[in-house]
């Protein structure tokens, strides 16, 4: 399940006796209109950034919207239908959400397939202790703090969120300072335009291209990667609808295999739990990361969903930083699992927001189906994911 950012880990079927984790993202949408922000925006057979293309809107298209489903959303205008990413577009009217947006107020969600109810693991913890206490500081200040612009073009706007209105544009390698975040967005200063706000997966944070150089050559041997079995303790995650497959035990038995894959491939690793009746708390994780100054953070999960979905899928929170680690692991994810692969997906979750680190959450599964949950209990499957991450790690760091 996921970690992080969306996830509020909510048991909703405690009545019925079992467990819906349900992430702060997905809710049954509201049929409204809305407007297309972006130059050209893709329609997809599926809600998936690896689905057929079936069409394609052009910014000011109004279109329909009557479904939502892990940050993707259900369009219609004319003869045009599918899915189409929702923080491309400007809700214009129905309910007061836009599109991709918890009705709870959440950041963007941009999760995919699954975790709409086992969806993030841990969640920001949305409505608890600490973790609440992170997200209602929505806005905190990062005095001071500088990153670079990595997309062509940026469009800098007069609040958090695509449907604010246009101040400015930034091109590609512009220094800003940042100010606050709020949701997935960052309020920057920059030479020549006003203060605004910038979606922040387009910042580079980190100094990514310090970590390309650094992770050139030499494999696995010698790097120190921290693997974070997602859940733990109290926190059960995704409980399988069929056999009843409890998340965070799989997560662990399954990130101790990649550990000893690593080990044997001469990596140093650092688990973030050890067993299941320890339970860190989301900041811990990142943090632990952060200050090892890991190569690389890789947080195991197992997915869920009301609908019928199923396989892998990879998240990412940074294109610079993030992205190339996410595409080496789930090219070896895709090859002979015996699930398919969903790809990978931008997540605003906590462990991937806050980590400094190249780091991924991976969904091995869907807990809530069926044939994905015989498979993913099996530990010949724990196993064979296993070395595919490993293998996919170690391709990272060869590239």
């Amino acid at each position: 399940m996921k970690p992080i950012a969306r996830k509020a880990v909510l048991i909703c079927g405690v009545m019925l006796g079992s467990f819906w984790h349900m992430t702060d993202k997905a809710s049954a949408a509201e049929t409204y209109k809305a407007q297309v922000v972006a130059d050209v925006l893709n329609i997809r057979g599926e809600p998936a950034s690896r689905s057929d293309i079936v069409g394609s809107l052009k910014k000011g298209e109004i279109i329909n919207v009557s479904d939502e489903a892990y940050g993707w959303v259900k369009i219609e205008a004319g003869k045009k239908k599918g899915w189409v990413a929702g923080h491309y577009l400007k809700k214009l009217s129905g309910s007061s959400k836009t599109p991709g947006e918890s009705a709870s107020g959440g950041s963007t969600t941009k999760v995919q397939p699954g975790k709409v109810a086992a969806a993030v693991v841990e969640n920001d913890k949305a409505a608890t202790g600490k973790a609440a206490a992170d997200k209602t500081a929505a806005a905190k200040e990062q005095s001071g703090k500088e990153a670079t612009v990595l997309a062509d073009t940026l469009y800098v706007r007069s609040g958090p969120g695509a449907d604010n209105e246009a101040t400015g544009v930034l091109s590609k390698g512009t220094r800003v300072t940042i100010l606050k975040r709020d949701n997935g967005w960052v309020q920057v200063r920059a030479p020549g335009v006003e203060i605004g706000w910038v979606s922040g997966r387009y910042l580079d944070e980190t100094g990514s291209v310090q970590i390309a150089s650094e992770r050139a050559g030499g494999g696995l041997r010698g790097k120190l990667i921290v693997i974070d079995p997602g859940h733990g303790g109290a926190d059960p995650g995704v409980i399988g609808s069929t056999h009843k497959t409890v998340e965070k035990t799989i997560n662990m038995t399954t990130a101790q295999y990649v550990a000893d894959e690593l080990r044997r491939a001469g990596a140093q690793v650092y688990l973030t739990r050890t067993s299941d009746k320890e339970q860190p708390e989301l900041e811990g994780r990142a943090e632990a990361s952060n200050k090892k100054k890991a190569d690389a953070f890789v947080s195991i999960h197992y997915n869920a969903s009301p609908k019928k979905v199923s396989g892998t899928l990879t998240y990412y929170y940074s294109e610079a930083k993030d992205r190339p680690l996410a595409r080496s692991i789930e090219a070896r994810l895709a090859k002979g699992l015996g699930l398919k692969s969903n790809g990978i997906s931008y997540g605003d979750y906590h462990v991937l927001r806050e980590n400094n680190r190249p780091s991924v959450l991976l969904e091995l599964g869907f807990l809530t189906d069926s044939r994905d949950e015989a498979t993913v209990r099996k530990d010949d499957y724990q196993k064979k994911a296993a070395a595919a991450i490993a293998a996919g790690l170690a391709d990272y760091f060869a590239d």
